[in-house]
């Protein structure tokens, strides 16, 4: 059966992946949070090839911090990265600043969709199960960061939406390799695959050219 396809890129933003950055003020190793650049890349270069989707998303707020709640603001200044508060590359995950926009090296096509979210899961208070629906798109493939947090709650929202998905595993960093790992085995846990599958990117590129066919089956 042809299930349409969408690779999501999420969160691949200059205040996660450059020095000076949110991530990079809370004490993560931005560094680590590129090693899926060159994966992501290829990823997005082959479904553009193929007419698969490519769908990104940003985290942050309103520069009013409206839509922040108080807890998350409250542990943004515990782990001394205060969203909202000025640095290198403006105000940490605030719309419109420069750290709130996808690093160059994966910059969006013209016509590909951003979904900005004021959330970790990218379905929440967005627009992305609108754009999803009006394609018929219900296979998702997930990278970027990290994949313990936004990447995996992302997952889960999508799970419960009836998505089929797969979470592609050197296409995703998390702060450390061990939550990255810890990450990724929960998807295909003891109970079988429920939240998806994981493939790698090589994997993934094998079976693009039959997407829309047997490749999703």
């Amino acid at each position: 059966m042809n299930r349409p396809t969408a690779l999501l890129i999420i969160d691949m933003q200059r205040d996660f992946c450059e020095p000076g950055g949110y991530a990079d003020t809370a004490g993560l190793d931005s560094a680590r949070l590129r090693r899926p650049i060159a994966a992501i890349a290829a990823l997005a270069g082959r479904a553009r090839l193929v007419g698969i989707p490519v769908i990104y998303t940003r985290e942050g707020h309103a520069p009013d911090l409206s839509d922040c709640p108080p807890t998350k603001l409250r542990r943004s200044v515990k782990c001394g990265a205060a969203i909202g508060l000025a640095g290198p590359l403006g105000r940490h995950l605030v719309r419109g600043e420069a750290g709130h926009g996808i690093i160059p090296e994966l910059a969006a096509k013209p016509g590909e969709t951003v979904i900005d979210k004021p959330g970790y899961g990218a379905f929440y208070r967005t627009r992305l199960s609108e754009t999803l629906n009006a394609g018929g798109i219900r296979h998702l493939y997930l990278t970027g960061i990290t994949t313990d947090i936004c990447v995996q709650s992302t997952l889960r929202e999508a799970v419960d939406r009836g998505y089929e998905c797969m979470t592609v595993s050197d296409a995703c960093a998390a702060g450390t390799d061990a939550l990255h790992e810890a990450a990724l085995a929960m998807i295909e846990g003891p109970e079988g695959p429920i939240l998806g599958q994981v493939k790698t990117t090589e994997e993934v590129l094998a079976r693009w050219p039959l997407a829309h066919a047997e490749a999703d089956s």
